[in-house]
């Protein structure tokens, strides 16, 4: 069929389409096989549109390369304004860890790595010429900084406070005050109060040997050497420090794991701010100037989309994904993310949804395209069926398709090309595309995303006009005054229902979010179990900026016939803005009936009688008995 559309000129395909039609069927078949037609013929144009806008420079299905988007980054490291590509490659995911610099087709230098790379950013440390950047590589709890592809200097996170409890256990074990069996105990114990998380590697380790010679063998090498508690790094990304053109002095702005969020000097490597996160950042996308005013969005592991700027200590939540984020990139005050629900989504600076868009498969990476010569901007995604689109806004712009699923993309000037996208395959091959100088993108197309899918060329089954729908048809003409006035009555009537119950709900704080701008809380409940005995998950957050809410309790109230509390109050010190705090109990179904029933749960302030807020949780019917 495309071999036919494609010889025959656009009069002569017309004409013998039609001829056919009008011999086999009536007006309709006809005015739909020529929409089909035409739809054909766009997206046979498109797809040869696409497919011209794209050079392939390199395609080297062997070259054994095992990285991220996170790990490639494109930078003139020898001022000749030669591009060239570096790659940390994560060799075979434990060992063999390399970091590749590739001049064109050439690998140009290796240098081995001791550690599995996160990161890898340019960044340009003084002001002196020529204009030579730096490239950091972040590895574990440091900081590899290379100048001219050599080693210049090294930074490590500060070590993070250690819990005086466990250090007191280590001592004592130290000093032969207490056995191998009583400092496990005490450990165990402090790990159920603080988490393991907060424990040092030691201790950590100790939990997962279970024979007691381990235990002995592996306490005899840590005796006597004091603990030490670190964080490795999660995310990377550059700051510009006071002017926004190519080539300024910029800062590192660092993600790790123990939530916390850096920004290095860029010639000290000294930390200048220390801000909160209230989980492990996965991503970061960085804009502004740190002498100015910046804006730092970051995807945290909790499924969470926060935002930091100049002078906050803490991250403010904007946005609660829902899924794990793939990507996140932020340009003027748009957000667009990936999530591994297969979905791209626009939020604003404020996490207002702005659209969301659900791709036919898996999203591996997505990469900002910026071409600067025609001020354009666009995203791509790499898609598991073997795909690359590219999107301006919500619509779909460009398709590209590869022998094998891309894994890692970066897009920007390559050698002497200013439009270069490098991407690593699953495989771990590596293609290099080249925008055409004269390549146009039309924002207005719009391409299917199943574009090699053949639209059915079957004619639409129309039904015929039945007398009940002519029947209404007269119906609604002869009585549409009276139909809309009686519309209108009943839509008055339902708004005034709602505005009614609303205002009853805030009278009795009947609302799971706090309305009180005093206490600004939300409430949020999770049931766990199959029965008879359940656990109650309370997430309580304070949503101000700066304002502690203290003094609260969590009341219980529940029919004692069919459910016994473990807790029926819980006391709450205080919450802290910006931080989740989750609290449960356990409850019991008693009842013989197989029933189930509702519990209710209030948020009290001790000075004040009235609810701050309250929710309803319906309990499920008893599964296991």
């Amino acid at each position: 069929m495309y071999t036919h559309l494609k010889t025959l000129s656009a009069e002569e395909t017309q004409k013998e389409t039609k001829i056919d039609l009008l011999r086999s069927s009536g007006f309709w078949r006809v005015l739909y096989s020529s929409c089909i037609t035409s739809s054909i013929a766009n997206t046979m144009d498109n797809l040869q549109a696409a497919a011209n806008r794209w050079l392939t420079a390199h395609d080297d299905n062997k070259a054994g390369i095992y990285t991220f988007s996170s790990c490639i980054t494109l930078s003139d490291i020898t001022g000749d304004g030669d591009t060239k590509l570096i790659v940390a490659d994560l060799g075979s995911g434990t060992f063999n860890m390399k970091l590749r610099v590739y001049k064109g087709t050439q690998l140009l230098s290796e240098n081995t790595m001791i550690d599995l790379p996160t990161g890898v950013v340019d960044f340009y440390m003084d002001s002196t010429q020529p204009r030579i950047p730096a490239i950091a590589v972040a590895s574990g709890p440091n900081i590899y900084v290379y100048k001219n592809m050599r080693p210049y200097f090294k930074f490590t996170l500060p070590s993070l406070e250690i819990c005086p409890r466990e250090k007191e256990l280590w001592d004592k074990y130290g000093d032969n005050r207490i056995e191998i069996s009583e400092l496990r105990d005490g450990l165990l114990a402090l790990k159920d109060e603080i988490g393991e998380g907060m424990m040092t590697p030691p201790s950590q380790k100790l939990f997962t040997l279970m024979d007691m010679t381990q235990m002995k063998n592996f306490l005899d090498i840590h005796k006597g050497f004091p603990l030490k508690r670190s964080s490795v790094i999660t995310c990377i990304s550059v700051l510009n420090k006071s002017h926004a053109e190519e080539g300024s002095v910029s800062c590192l702005v660092l993600g790790t794991e123990a939530n916390l969020v850096y920004i290095l000097d860029p010639e000290a490597f000294t930390i200048m701010e220390s801000m909160t996160l209230p989980a492990a950042p996965t991503q970061l996308s960085v804009t502004g100037l740190y002498d100015v005013d910046f804006r730092i969005v970051i995807s945290c592991r909790n499924g969470s989309l926060v935002c930091l700027k100049r002078g906050w200590q803490r991250a403010k939540s904007i946005a609660l994904l829902g899924n794990q984020s793939i990507g996140v990139i932020h340009r003027d005050k748009t957000i667009l993310v990936a999530t591994m629900d297969d979905k791209i989504s626009s939020y604003s600076s404020k996490g207002r949804l702005h659209w969301s868009q659900k791709l036919p498969s898996s999203i591996l990476c997505i990469c900002p395209v910026e071409i600067t010569e025609k001020s354009v901007f666009y995203v791509a995604v790499a898609l598991s069926n073997n795909q690359v689109h590219m999107y301006h806004n919500k619509h779909l712009i460009d398709i590209m398709t590869f022998s094998d699923s891309i894994s890692a993309m970066k897009f920007g000037r390559f050698g002497r090309e200013n439009s270069a996208l490098v991407c690593v395959t699953l495989s771990g091959g590596i293609i290099i595309k080249i925008l055409k100088r004269t390549a146009m993108f039309d924002a207005n197309e719009s391409l299917q995303s199943t574009s090699t899918s053949i639209v059915s060329s079957q004619p639409l089954n129309i039904p015929k006009k039945t007398k009940l729908f002519v029947d209404q048809t007269v119906r609604e003409r002869e009585n549409s005054k009276d139909m809309h006035e009686i519309f209108q009555h009943d839509i008055y009537k339902l708004r005034l229902r709602t505005a009614r119950a609303y205002v009853k709900s805030m009278q009795i704080s009947d609302n799971p979010i706090s309305v009180d701008q005093n206490e600004p809380i939300k409430l949020s409940a999770q049931v766990l179990g199959l029965g008879p005995t359940y656990k109650i998950i309370i997430g309580l957050s304070n949503t101000s900026v700066d304002k502690l809410s203290k003094n609260l309790e969590l009341v219980f109230h529940n029919d004692d016939r069919v459910y016994v509390m473990e807790k029926d109050v819980i006391e709450i010190p205080f919450l802290i803005p910006g931080v989740d705090y989750t609290f449960a109990t356990l409850v019991e179904c008693v009842s013989d009936l197989g029933i189930a029933d509702v519990i209710r749960v209030f948020l009290l302030k001790e000075s004040s009688p009235k609810p701050i807020l309250s929710a309803v949780i319906n309990m499920p019917i008893t599964e296991i008995i």
